[in-house]
């Protein structure tokens, strides 16, 4: 043996093998898989929460702010720790951010009152808002050179259909299967627990660099030149994520109060007929321009909006389920168009600015997503849901009409 192949060891110790890793070509299937399973387990207390709230009696104020804290605390995530993995390295971001959802999850298996609850959403909300930009500046670190296109339609396809798939998994063990407010931390758990050995086993895709420490002073920023494209893309945003938020935190109280559909499995199908239309949609639009997408996706958030309205004040299942599908289309248009663009607009920006992009396009969302729905719950309490619902559908209709306007007005991205 050669000189150079020797390793320096005391006597009598053996050297230490190198840590075996997953090859690059298996990392985008690792880092998609983590993105579903991160957004079915942020979307898995919805259908649940009409199952606490039988439980332990609490208002629908309460309930909103159970939801409301997940937001908040994933805000203050993404503002502190959004551009963490661009100098730490995403391997040590993520694996940090599965071992908090590890702590959430354990603390909705254990919870037996509201403030564990609110406590177990806080921590979810850490972990995801640590989670997110790491996951989509990994997506397109891993993304395939013979497929350049492929992050970009994933970053818009994956989150709905991973809020989809926690809302309808969730849902069907609440109706079907005994004691679901712990089968459905357990499963999560050792899904969680696979997902760190995942994590531990991909190579690094960032190279850490000085001023980790200093990436967590709260700051947002767009670089200059990807200033104007990534502004065009907000007006969407808001629209979307507005009505995402509204069928997270109310849409599973307003089947049950106002159509009177009091099986769990069917407050968990409003989500999932929202997120499961648009990862749908999304998929099937991924060839298309980002333009036409943007119109669509603005369009039919719209329409879609109103006729759920429509069928709420008419009393009309078939014609909210319809509503609900047209603006599931939209939903699903806009993520694509939205992180899409996102995702091809990070890919030239760098690896050590691209989780700070995404926390930015992420801000916004969950701001959209949390701020009326907070408001929804504390007025759903005083107007009562059905009057609270109407409103809101409105104030979602008004912002998506305006983002069509917006577009028009303004050159969408390439």
């Amino acid at each position: 043996m050669s000189d150079s192949k020797v390793l320096a060891a005391a006597p009598g110790t053996a050297a230490a093998p190198p840590a075996r890793r997953l090859p690059r070509s298996a990392g985008f299937a690792v880092i998609v898989a983590i993105m579903v399973l991160f957004q079915a387990a942020s979307s898995a207390p919805a259908p649940l929460y009409v199952v606490y709230q039988r439980l332990w009696g609490f208002s629908a104020a309460t309930l909103t702010l159970i939801f409301a804290i997940f937001v908040f605390a994933l805000l203050g995530t993404l503002l502190v720790a959004g551009k963490l993995s661009d100098y730490a390295g995403r391997r040590p971001v993520l694996a940090a951010a599965i071992a908090l959802e590890t702590a959430a999850l354990l603390l909705f298996l254990l919870a037996g009152n509201v403030t564990m609850l609110l406590l177990a959403r806080a921590v979810q909300g850490i972990a995801t808002g640590m989670v997110l930009p790491a996951l989509g500046a990994a997506l397109v670190d891993f993304n395939p050179p013979h497929a350049p296109g492929r992050a970009a339609v994933v970053s818009g396809v994956v989150p709905v259909a991973g809020l989809a798939a926690g809302a309808l998994a969730c849902s069907s063990l609440a109706q079907f299967a005994p004691d679901p407010t712990h089968l459905v931390w357990i499963l999560l758990l050792a899904a969680m627990a696979a997902a760190l050995a995942a994590v531990l086993a991909l190579p690094e895709s960032a190279a850490c660099q000085p001023g980790a420490v200093r990436s967590l002073v709260p700051r947002l920023g767009i670089p200059q030149r990807l200033r104007r494209e990534v502004l065009a893309l907000f007006p969407v945003i808001v629209a979307s994520w507005a009505l995402g938020g509204l069928y997270l935190s109310l849409g599973p109280s307003a089947a049950v109060g106002i159509f009177g559909l009091t099986s769990h499995f069917y407050g968990g199908l409003v989500v999932t007929l929202l997120c499961g239309t648009g990862a749908v949609a999304a998929y099937a639009l991924r060839g298309a321009g980002a333009a036409a997408v943007l119109r669509i996706s603005t369009i039919l958030l719209a329409a879609g909006t109103a006729v759920t309205l429509a069928g709420m004040l008419a009393g009309s299942v078939p014609a909210a389920i319809a509503g609900t599908v047209a603006a599931g289309v939209g939903y699903g248009a806009s993520g694509l168009a939205a992180f899409g663009s996102m995702a091809r607009l990070a890919g030239p920006a760098g690896p050590a600015e691209r989780s700070g992009l995404f926390a930015v396009a992420y801000v916004v969302a969950y701001l959209a997503f949390s701020v009326p729905a907070l408001a929804a719950g504390y007025a759903a309490t005083r107007a009562g849901l059905h009057a609270t619902v109407a409103v809101y559908a409105l104030l979602v209709i008004v912002i998506a009409v305006a983002a069509l306007a917006t577009g028009e007005l303004r050159p969408a991205p390439r």
